[in-house]
């Protein structure tokens, strides 16, 4: 596997007024898979006052309207809920990633005192969405990972635009008689994150509420270190940790790994699909592995998660769990 760097985001802006310059997409656009890293800076802003998002942009250059967020807990591992014995968390949280609220990014109106900003969903887009959340809840059935059932996460009783979301999902429905379907209202949802998070499988909902919600995913984890996800289309896949760049302690050498980690992890697993290539998909699964039972076991962590390893440390736990000697 060969990598290649380009030069992309809110520092890079800084130097040249570029976020995502015209020769970074193109090679991106080329590579197999694009692996990303937290690029972002507080202080450094387009002139509309909002934050510097590549990953935003590669979103939209090349149609990944599936952003994949997994929440998992072994049983044992350490974490801000105590499960009950013999329940694990293990659910995927599918947000909507090229429309919903973030459809109108950087084009907002602002006038006198008031302020719009645009939600909108299309037939094609959540088509393309539902159809790939139950292919997935299928292979995770297949493998023994969930119980094949697929939840529609919006507020459909409040707004026009989640009754359509909504009415296009139970159309899909039908044509997967094989696998579970409901819905459930998005302050449901995540009442239920926190009191039942070992009743999901695979939730799927607009762009705006599958951010929020994965962050609620993430700290069911312990935090947005151990946060990885992946952004997906028909032809192009982006994966990056959840976490943003945590300028407070950037060149410290403290920052958790695990996020990058199994972000790529999951590139493993997604190029073995494309490509039916078992070792990469078995790659993915034994890098997996290695992060959990390094977070199981607790110790290497890095101080996010309660302990005082730098990240040279918390990555070599990872290297030495993935080749015992």
């Amino acid at each position: 596997m060969r990598f290649t760097s380009l030069p992309a985001g809110a520092a890079h802006y800084a130097k040249t007024g570029e976020s995502l310059p015209v020769a970074s997409l193109k090679a991106a656009g080329a590579a197999d898979a694009i692996l990303l890293s937290a690029m972002g800076l507080p202080q450094v802003r387009y002139p509309d006052g909002t934050e510097i998002s590549p990953q935003i942009e590669l979103r939209k250059a090349f149609g990944l309207f599936a952003g994949l967020r997994p929440v998992r807990v072994r049983a044992g591992q350490p974490g801000p809920l105590t499960l009950p014995e013999g329940r694990e968390i293990d659910f995927v949280l599918i947000r909507e990633s090229a429309e919903g609220l973030f459809h109108s990014q950087g084009r907002g109106e602002v006038s006198g005192d008031a302020a719009t900003e645009t939600l909108r969903i299309t037939r094609a887009t959540s088509e393309k969405l539902f159809r790939f959340a139950f292919a997935l809840a299928a292979s995770r059935k297949a493998t023994g990972r969930g119980p094949g059932r697929v939840t529609c996460v919006d507020k459909a009783n409040v707004f026009r635009a989640f009754a359509f979301f909504r009415g296009i999902f139970d159309e899909v429905v039908s044509d997967h008689t094989d696998l579970a379907a409901d819905h459930a209202y998005v302050d449901a949802t995540a009442l239920w994150m926190v009191q039942k998070p070992w009743d999901f499988d695979v939730l799927v909902t607009e762009n705006m509420f599958g951010d929020i919600l994965s962050d609620l995913g993430a700290g069911l984890m312990g935090g947005l270190g151990l946060a990885p996800s992946a952004d997906i289309g028909l032809e192009h896949a982006v994966f990056q940790p959840c976490h943003g760049s945590a300028p407070d302690i950037a060149g410290r050498g403290v920052a958790s790994p695990h996020a990058m980690i199994l972000s790529a992890a999951m590139m493993l697993d997604w190029l073995g699909e494309r490509h039916g290539n078992d070792p990469l998909r078995d790659d993915g699964r034994r890098l997996r592995e290695a992060v959990e039972s390094v977070i199981a076991r607790g110790k290497s962590l890095t101080r996010d998660l309660g302990g005082s390893a730098d990240t040279t440390e918390a990555a070599g736990a990872v290297m030495r769990a993935l080749f015992p000697q």
